[in-house]
């Protein structure tokens, strides 16, 4: 879906570039070669990207303008309704407000960008500083060293998936296997929220309204990342 708005808004001056926080370049290559992306598509193996705009899930997006100024603060956006029924984020909101930021007809944010941006606190960084310390230990060969340091930047920030979750390869966990649903479904049993969108562009019922979205279970959403990976 990405590639497909880097096709339609280009010729308005949108630039879409994506970045996958994985272990090597390699990760993500069946992506995107399926896709078939002539957009930017970059990896980051140190979570860089994450770090510097606090991006603490995905897909995160941050809209940027032709003068580099963030427009729009870091916000949860799904392009694909394929997964909406699971995640239950519908794509409208979102694909409407960037069409029109892009020609002209909206603002990128109706609020104020500066306040509304989430700045991770001094607990935060810490656990960021905690990751990179396992990832350095990990790609030195010293896997239960690494552990550790893995396990602490998660219990510092609970609320960051991409320490959380990205940590799980390299510790040989699978991303996308039980480890990664119990630990949703642990956090959501706390009240906690995996995602916090900015309200502007939330769903809301309306949207499965006006354009619904098959249904799918978790079981049938992990028969279908199985049978990707096997290349069905």
């Amino acid at each position: 879906m990405w590639q497909a708005l880097h096709e339609e808004l280009a010729p308005h001056g949108l630039v879409v570039l994506t970045v996958a926080i994985d272990r090597s370049l390699d990760d993500p290559r069946p992506y995107v070669d399926a896709a078939g992306a002539t957009h930017p598509s970059l990896v980051d193996t140190e979570h860089r990207v994450a770090d510097l705009y606090n991006m603490v899930n995905v897909p995160t997006v941050v809209w940027i303008d032709e003068d580099g100024r963030i427009v729009r603060p870091q916000d949860v956006h799904y392009v694909s309704n394929e997964m909406s029924s699971i995640t239950r984020f519908h794509n409208r909101k979102p694909l409407a407000a960037l069409r029109a930021w892009v020609h002209g007809e909206a603002p990128a944010y109706p609020g104020d960008v500066a306040t509304d941006t989430k700045v991770a606190d001094d607990t935060h960084q810490e656990a960021r500083a905690a990751f990179a310390v396992g990832w350095w230990l990990a790609q030195h060969d010293r896997p239960e060293a690494a552990e550790r340091w893995f396990v602490r930047a998660g219990e510092l920030a609970p609320h960051d998936f991409t320490i959380r979750r990205g940590s799980m390869p390299i510790r040989g966990i699978d991303p996308a296997g039980p480890a990664f649903f119990q630990m949703v479904g642990d956090w959501a049993a706390k009240g906690n929220a995996y995602y916090l969108p900015l309200p502007d562009t939330a769903t809301s019922g309306d949207d499965y309204e006006v354009e619904p979205v098959a249904e799918m279970t978790i079981e049938q959403l992990r028969a279908k990342i199985e049978a990707e990976r096997r290349g069905d």
